[in-house]
């Protein structure tokens, strides 16, 4: 098992008192201090540096691997050769599917704290306005806010919603087993590899001409003149709800369509994907006729990403991603899985929004981050108040400062090795990074990272 090497450190391990004078005056005076004689330190509560040594501060997780059937397999899975890194129990097995890594505190796959195996939402409960912070607790639950994975996927995830606040508290109270929390769930994913999603509604005039063709014309709403989002719900409330032997026929008929008619409607990838997604859940699966004919087909690039609001229609397709998300897993599947899986159709239909009609509107792009003192870091800002997602790509000989944020942090090393130097007023500490590494970083800690031979880190934060 890979575990940190301290370096070199200038901790302190010493817990002192003060009065509400003596914090106002040591705020007062280390507020004017730098960070490396670089970054202004940010005015943090008094609070996050009177229990904390660095040790307390930042610390190395270990997360947790689940098997979904629509992971990649054995050593093809990078969540699972990132998982080994650091888990010397885990053995990646050949005929074994490894779809997700998850290192937040969310309880169904939880990350635990690898040098004593503690649950990391164990740990945060004990002191929660150190490693959380005063935002967190008085804003977001007192809890981890956000839900940090990797996804290697190998076949097309459920067609699948995730429901807002409303539904989510209202789904959790009258269905808890399967509803397992009162949040809302929008997310982002940042491609690490070639990454293929359905994601978001195409624009109303590529959708209708596909509807003329004689066997979709029927699913649209009868006396239809104009087609609007409200015209486009119930065809895909229609679609959904057809019978199996109507959607085989209908996906019959589109393969033998000529090719000449899906290049005039803009359509010619339903051709490229119907064979695929038939092989992958067969020739009865709705799932497959909403995908193609309603939704944006995008293949991301890596360092691309999307944002999926809550209600966002979407279905992530095959590569590896970084994904993160307000702290939840609740979900509406309606395709692409057992018909007993699925939800309520009409449940799904009612609740889906229209606000991305186009590949423009499920785009994220990035930006410099303001944390970078170097530039090598960037962040994707979701119009969400849980997280932003910070990427430091460095190449050997590189280093970035990352100045100390308001709330915590949880980063993993996607790409390469190198270090990683953790200042707060509670000292300093230095540790080695290695691809699979994962860290917490608590409010009001500055990063320094750097490199010999080329790192990439990726870092869910508030």
């Amino acid at each position: 098992m890979d575990r940190p090497r301290v370096l070199s450190s200038s901790v302190t391990t010493s817990i002192y008192t003060c009065t509400s004078q003596d914090i106002r005056d040591q705020h007062n005076s280390d507020s004017r201090k730098k960070f490396h004689n670089i970054f202004e330190t940010p005015k943090i509560p008094a609070s996050l540096r009177l229990t904390c040594t660095m040790t307390d501060k930042v610390f190395q997780l270990s997360g947790s691997c689940n098997n979904y059937p629509w992971g990649k397999q054995g050593r093809k899975s990078l969540a699972a050769q990132l998982k080994v890194r650091t888990d010397k129990d885990f053995e990646i097995k050949d005929d074994e599917y490894y779809s997700e890594l998850w290192f937040g505190d969310y309880p169904d796959f939880p990350a635990r704290v690898l040098e004593t195996g503690e649950l990391l939402k164990d740990v945060l409960d004990k002191n929660k306005e150190a490693l959380l912070g005063k935002k967190v607790i008085s804003e977001l639950g007192g809890q981890l806010p956000f839900l940090p994975k990797i996804l290697s996927i190998a076949k097309a995830l459920p067609l699948q919603i995730h429901p807002n606040k409303g539904l989510a508290a209202e789904l959790h109270a009258s269905d808890p087993e399967n509803f397992t929390d009162p949040n809302h769930k929008p997310e982002i994913a940042v491609a690490l590899s070639e990454f293929e999603v359905f994601a978001g509604f195409k624009p109303l005039n590529k959708i209708s001409p596909l509807f003329n063709l004689p066997a979709l014309h029927p699913f649209v709403p009868a006396n239809t003149t104009h087609w609007t989002d409200s015209t486009l719900r119930e065809v895909v409330r229609n679609l959904l709800k057809a019978d199996e032997v109507d959607i085989h026929g209908i996906i019959k008929v589109l393969t033998q369509t000529r090719h000449e008619i899906f290049v005039d409607i803009d359509a010619v990838y339903i051709l490229d994907l119907l064979p695929r997604l038939q092989e992958q859940y067969g020739p009865h699966d709705a799932g497959i006729l909403v995908a193609l004919t309603c939704m944006n087909f995008m293949t991301l690039h890596p360092g691309e990403a999307i944002y999926i609001p809550a209600d966002g229609i979407h279905a992530y397709l095959s590569g590896n991603i970084v994904e993160c998300m307000a702290r939840s897993n609740n979900v509406l599947n309606s395709g692409f899985c057992p018909p007993a899986d699925r939800n309520s159709i009409d449940m799904f239909a009612d609740t889906l929004t229209f606000g991305a009609h186009s590949v423009e509107d499920v785009m994220l792009r990035n930006q410099r981050s303001g944390r970078s003192k170097e530039g090598r870091t960037v962040v994707y800002k979701p119009p969400m108040s849980e997280f932003d997602m910070l990427k430091t790509s460095l190449k050997g000989g590189e280093w970035d400062l990352i100045a100390p944020g308001e709330g915590p942090g949880v980063m993993i090393v996607t790409q390469g090795k190198g270090k990683m130097r953790a200042s707060s007023d509670g000292g300093e500490k230095e540790f080695e990074l290695s691809e699979g590494f994962i860290f917490f970083v608590a409010p009001g800690v500055g990063v320094k990272l750097e490199t010999e031979a080329g790192m990439q880190v990726h870092m869910a934060v508030l």
